[in-house]
């Protein structure tokens, strides 16, 4: 009986291992221990579905919540004009037709200041004035404001439309005379070097001589070495011879003389003396002529160093003037030799018929300073008061006031009249002036 319960209880517990080790799991399946050297791995995701890798959208395949799967229906989703139009039938919209015109309003109005401060376009009826003031000292003015000034034209007074006291830049035309006596010549000559050194090097410059005729030296450019190569060759012109021409006697122009008669000829010859040219109106219209042609926007000076002596040129005083006026350009003089006396500006007021058919005219140039408003003659004699006057002309003529205003005016000369309302003041502008003709 032992034996048999004995057998029956081995083959229960062969039986109850025979089932236990079929359900252990494999060698794979089972976890690693945890290490202290190598660390826990994270859990391992779920992978994603191929529709979703590639798409980049759920799957809408999924069963729903009645258990039926597959995607929505077309009456299931609302669907855009995109999702059924072909693609050949969307069309873009019209370009925006062109902006020719600016609505009304859109632009701000630039604002009112009066017209002061800005100059004006370009009109015929525009008047400008450049205007200096000085003090009994012979000193210039400075801080006048527009209020301080009336402009009168044929006594009529005029509206300011414009007003600058800042420096301008120059176009000047210099005259330089060499029909004067050699020493005075050389006496310029010797002053050039400061002559140029009284511009800037924003002004145009242009040279021109004369004597029996008038010669352009060069054309308008700026201070540098073209300039600098005129100036010297220049210096190496000569004047005229000094003292009167020698007629008669043992050193005239005649053949030898024994007791006072001739040896070559049996009539004694008459001598008359060569008729030296001073055409100083001739270099005065040229210079004109060529600064009508430069930039309205700069100042147009005639800076002329001579003796004021005219004979012998083909343009007269009032045809040149007329140019001068016309085209706004104002006259600085530096009077050396005979023009170096000291009441030679007020020589204007002498007249001389008689002798001006044989020695010219002598007063002419503080005729021409005086009329295009460029105050007084500087009469010097030594080379150094010379060079003292050319940088208080072109300072002079650099810093002037300068008005403007519109006109009605229309024909002939019409006079200005430019006052300043302060005491012991002097101011020098021009006398008038002559229109443009009106464009046609």
């Amino acid at each position: 009986m032992k034996t048999k319960m004995s057998t029956w209880l081995v083959l229960g517990l062969g039986l109850l291992l025979s089932q236990g080790l079929g359900a252990q799991q494999t060698p794979d399946q089972i976890p690693d221990a945890p290490s202290a050297t190598r660390p826990i791995p994270p859990p391992e995701q779920p992978s994603s579905r191929p529709d979703a890798d590639e798409a980049g959208t759920p799957d809408n395949s999924a069963p729903d919540a009645n258990g039926d799967a597959g995607s929505s229906s077309s009456h299931d989703l609302p669907r855009t004009p995109s999702d059924t139009a072909p693609a050949s039938d969307q069309t873009p919209p019209p370009p925006m037709p062109p902006v020719k015109t600016v609505p009304p309003g859109s632009v701000p109005a630039e604002p009112d200041n009066n017209g002061l401060y800005k100059l004006p376009p370009v009109t015929t009826n525009f008047v400008i004035v450049p205007v200096t003031v000085k003090d009994g000292d012979g000193r210039m003015v400075n801080g006048l404001r527009p209020r301080d000034f009336t402009v009168l034209e044929n006594g009529q007074r005029q509206t300011l439309k414009f007003f600058t006291s800042d420096p301008a830049q120059l176009s000047a035309a210099i005259i330089i005379d060499l029909g004067m006596p050699d020493v005075g010549v050389k006496k310029v000559q010797a002053t050039l070097s400061a002559l140029q050194g009284a511009f800037s090097q924003f002004d145009e410059i242009a040279i021109y001589t004369y004597s029996t005729k008038v010669g352009r030296q060069s054309d308008f450019t700026g201070v540098g070495k073209q300039l600098t190569a005129v100036m010297n060759q220049i210096k190496t012109y000569s004047g005229e011879s000094n003292g009167p021409p020698v007629t008669d006697g043992p050193l005239g122009p005649q053949g030898p003389i024994i007791n006072g008669m001739p040896i070559d000829a049996p009539v004694t010859p008459v001598s008359t003396p060569p008729r030296v040219a001073h055409v100083l109106n001739d270099a005065m219209l040229m210079a004109a002529r060529d600064l009508s042609k430069q930039p309205r926007e700069r100042r147009k000076i005639i800076f002329i160093i001579s003796d004021g002596r005219e004979l012998g040129s083909t343009a007269s005083y009032q045809d040149t003037l007329k140019v001068l006026l016309t085209q706004n350009i104002t006259v600085y003089g530096v009077g050396v030799e005979g023009a170096a006396i000291p009441i030679y500006d007020r020589l204007q007021r002498i007249h001389l018929p008689k002798s001006r058919a044989l020695l010219g005219y002598s007063d002419i140039l503080p005729k021409y300073v005086s009329a295009t408003g460029g105050g007084t003659v500087y009469a010097e004699l030594t080379s150094a008061d010379i060079e003292r006057a050319y940088a208080a002309a072109i300072g002079e003529a650099r810093n002037q006031y300068t008005l403007g205003y519109n006109t009605k005016g229309i024909g002939g000369y019409r006079q200005i009249e430019v006052r300043v309302h302060r005491p012991n003041l002097k101011v020098y502008a021009k006398d008038g002036y002559y229109p443009l003709p009106t464009a046609r």
